[in-house]
């Protein structure tokens, strides 16, 4: 493979995106360890299965969205390593199906070997979230639950299944931390949307952004982020996280910065490369509510 089909690959990755699979990962393996239960091995093959099947998500995105027509035209949704021909469609569905096959041995083999035949269930939840995120004939993206099922997996499901491998049992008492971090996640989507609302909405993809329409799109960033915040100093009031947390208040800055800029973009599409403050928001945060634990 040549350097320029590797920066392609890396590039079809979407590498700045990987931080919502580590964080909740993370925070699991973290509650489990502050319980005596931490092993490198499951939890180093919880991470190559999981950041395979990310992998596999974003490339599966690409691949339907190119063959639906989505991502054609005006729009800049994807990684567009198939719009500027650095990949074939042939190429991307091969990769899809291998990234899937490799992280499901890798997880029912991690599953017999502990013998933890219920987590399954969750396994298949995860499995089918991903791949049906925009593949028909379910494309559940597509219809404005983008950011449920998203927040649902890369907080709750993936923090209770990270500390469910690691104890052997599910921790109830995880789940509530898991709700801000699968916000965050959620929100990370949502932004992501919203350049692309003129777009999505000529091709039939009614994401929560182009239902809600522009303004009220913008308006939403704000309901985010209030509900992140007020999650988290509920956990500290409950002692579910330690005081330090309350150090999530110092990334508003970063949330004014943002807002400030979608009040002066004129161009709706820039909005794109701004998204980098909510991942950093995100990185953050879930940084002080791992070290909060």
């Amino acid at each position: 493979m040549n350097s320029d089909k590797l920066k392609a690959w890396v590039q079809a990755s979407r590498p700045p995106f990987f931080i919502a699979t580590l964080i909740p990962l993370t925070t699991g393996a973290v509650i489990a360890g502050k319980q005596g239960s931490f092993t490198v091995l499951p939890f180093a093959l919880v991470l190559v299965a999981s950041f395979l099947v990310h992998f596999a998500t974003n490339i599966a995105n690409d691949y339907f969205d190119h063959l639906q027509g989505t991502d054609a035209g005006d729009s800049i949704g994807g990684s567009r390593v198939l719009q500027d021909g650095k990949i074939t469609v042939s190429e991307l569905r091969t990769a899809i199906i291998l990234l899937y096959i490799i992280a499901a041995i890798i997880g029912l083999g991690l599953t017999w070997s502990i013998k933890l035949w219920a987590i399954l269930p969750l396994m298949a939840i995860a499995a089918f979230s991903s791949l049906f995120y925009v593949a028909p004939p379910i494309r559940y993206g597509y219809h404005g639950l983008g950011e449920l099922f998203v927040g649902v997996n890369m907080g709750p499901v993936m923090l209770l299944g990270s500390s469910w491998v690691l104890l052997g049992r599910v921790d109830w008492t995880a789940l509530p931390v898991s709700i801000p971090i699968g916000l965050m996640v959620s929100l990370i989507l949502y932004y992501q949307s919203i350049p692309d609302i003129d777009t999505d909405e000529q091709v039939g993809k009614h994401t929560l952004a182009a239902r809600l329409g522009k303004k009220k799109a913008l308006q939403g960033l704000w309901v985010y982020w209030i509900i992140i915040y007020l999650s988290i100093a509920a956990l500290i009031v409950c002692g579910q996280l330690s005081p330090l947390a309350w150090l999530t208040f110092l990334t508003s800055p970063l949330l004014i910065r943002l807002w400030l800029l979608t009040r002066s973009v004129k161009d709706w599409p820039d909005l794109d490369r701004h998204g980098k403050y909510i991942r950093i928001f995100y990185f953050i945060n879930g940084l002080i509510i791992i070290f909060s634990l």
